[in-house]
């Protein structure tokens, strides 16, 4: 007798724990933001750019690989810092700006650790007619942190160029 009674007591629970877990799957899960991770504080602000004096003035251009994914054709162009650049049969311009060797940043502060190329990378803009669809940072070690995403053109940056002596 107490044999059926722990079979019928284990084929219940069975038959609720099942219920349970049908029931769960059928209502949509909450979406929730996740929690601060404690210790990390975020800076709040505006991002600042500080070329260092070891590095201002001495680089000239950046060199940057245009992929036009519909032909799988590259073309690598040398664009003078501060100046722009339109991809010939395009609405695309680029503007570079400023040109980091060695990309650090600490806080809300992006600077370069020294004048030696170990972490690369340029500041630009992107325009499509009137329209800014891309601001931000390419890396020549790490191409694929925060890369300029299009339908039809890759950008990739191959290194920077220092200024003649």
């Amino acid at each position: 007798m107490k044999f059926r009674t722990i079979i019928a007591l284990a084929l219940a629970g069975t038959l609720l724990m099942f219920a349970a877990c049908k029931k769960k799957e059928e209502t949509p899960p909450q979406v929730q933001s996740p929690a601060p991770t404690p210790g990390i504080m975020m800076p709040k602000g505006e991002t600042k750019i500080v070329v260092p004096d070891s590095v201002k003035g001495q680089w000239d251009s950046v060199k940057i690989e245009i992929l036009n994914k519909e032909t799988n054709k590259k073309e690598t162009v040398s664009i003078k810092l501060n100046s722009e650049y339109t991809i010939p049969g395009s609405q695309i311009k680029l503007k570079v700006g400023d040109f980091l060797p060695d990309f650090r940043m600490d806080g809300l502060t992006i600077t370069s650790a020294s004048n030696e190329p170990q972490n690369p990378a340029v500041h630009v803009t992107v325009t499509e007619g009137d329209k800014e669809i891309f601001k931000g940072w390419l890396y020549s070690k790490f191409p694929s942190i925060h890369p300029f995403q299009h339908p039809k053109y890759g950008l990739t940056l191959i290194e920077g160029i220092k200024k003649k002596a």
